[in-house]
């Protein structure tokens, strides 16, 4: 949980130095004047997309910046599989993901750009079932399966408790002058995740050598080092839609 107290604690003081600096403005816009006020500086609102489901309060010092603290979690994914290799994996996502965003608004209108860190402690659970198929391939290698053996692979991609710089672009236009909508594209560098795969022991017993020589658990082995080594998996994809109630 320290991370997550230095999150607390980060947006806390920022908070605090906000309101330290903010100021009732008129603000010219496309609806007519509007009046940005010190007094209602607050927002909250619910979110769900790709980093699962959830809420924010946000706090902003004057109509260019502000901060934003929430959290996203559960089980829901964006895909129903993950491609490995060439390789389809059944996915299930949990997600659970503390973040704090500065977000600046360089022409103070519904655009912004978002800066910041997330705690990250998402889980990628896979599953594979090529079941009694003739053949079937891990890792480039093609393996036969002459006793019709139920062949099952298992494992999971996970990213633990690490904090990940955050970047993205936003969209918040107000629908009235409380409520409004918005949406959010970006990505957590994560980094290299720990990742384990494993064939159920029935096809470890059953499946002869691949067409390369290797062993069932020794493609395993590779294809794990793989996805561990591949670039691409060092980032978390965002995206999200919701709504925001200003006070």
């Amino acid at each position: 949980m320290k991370p997550l107290n230095k999150i607390l604690a980060v947006s806390i003081l920022a908070i605090a130095a906000s309101s330290a600096m903010a100021a009732d403005e008129i603000i010219v816009t496309d609806e007519g004047v509007t009046e940005f006020s010190f007094f209602k500086p607050a927002s909250v609102r619910a979110e769900v997309g790709t980093t699962g489901y959830g809420g924010a309060i946000s706090w902003s010092a004057n109509p260019y910046v502000g901060v934003t603290l929430g959290y996203n979690g559960g089980d829901i994914s964006w895909s129903d599989d993950l491609s490995i290799n060439g390789t389809k994996y059944d996915l299930d996502l949990d997600n659970n993901l503390t973040y704090l965003n500065a977000e600046i608004r360089p022409w103070a209108n519904w655009f912004y750009m978002a800066a910041g860190v997330g705690y990250t402690d998402n889980d990628y659970g896979l599953e594979r079932r090529p079941g009694t198929n003739a053949s079937f391939t891990v890792d480039g290698s093609r393996f036969s399966n002459p006793s019709g053996a139920d062949v099952r692979i298992k494992g999971d991609v996970s990213y633990k408790n690490s904090i990940a710089p955050y970047v993205g672009i936003g969209f918040s236009p107000a629908i009235t002058n409380r409520w409004g909508i918005f949406g959010e594209i970006g990505a957590y560098y994560n980094g290299n995740p720990e990742v384990n795969l494993r064939a159920n022991p029935e096809a470890l017993l059953a499946v002869p050598p691949g067409d390369d020589g290797r062993t069932l658990a020794e493609a395993i082995r590779d294809e794990e080092d793989k996805i561990r080594e591949d670039n691409k998996y060092e980032w978390f994809p965002v995206a999200k839609l919701g709504v925001s109630f200003r006070f």
